[in-house]
């Protein structure tokens, strides 16, 4: 990971609260509550390209589609090729 000491331990804090988050509902209210609108739409959009690249897709096409740099698309293809996403 990239995170320094004191960022390990607010990101753990992080993931324990979504983990207890027990309803899609509930975790809309909170995402909305902490992201902007700006990010609250592109954690979606990277999560497209994800799917996208795993069904086939190439880089260029998906940033076409999804209207969004190559290094966005580059990114999330260099994050699958280290094994990550495999419940996406």
């Amino acid at each position: 990971m990239i995170f320094g000491r004191d960022t390990n331990k607010e990101l753990s804090q992080l993931l324990e609260t979504l983990l207890k988050i027990n309803s899609k509902e509930e975790m809309q209210d909170f995402l909305e509550g902490i992201l902007t609108p700006k990010e609250l739409l592109e954690i979606p959009n990277r999560l497209q390209i994800i799917k996208m690249l795993k069904s086939g897709v190439s880089q260029h096409e998906v940033a076409g589609k999804l209207k969004v740099g190559i290094a966005t698309v580059t990114r999330g293809s260099k994050e699958l090729q280290k094994g990550r996403f495999k419940n996406v």
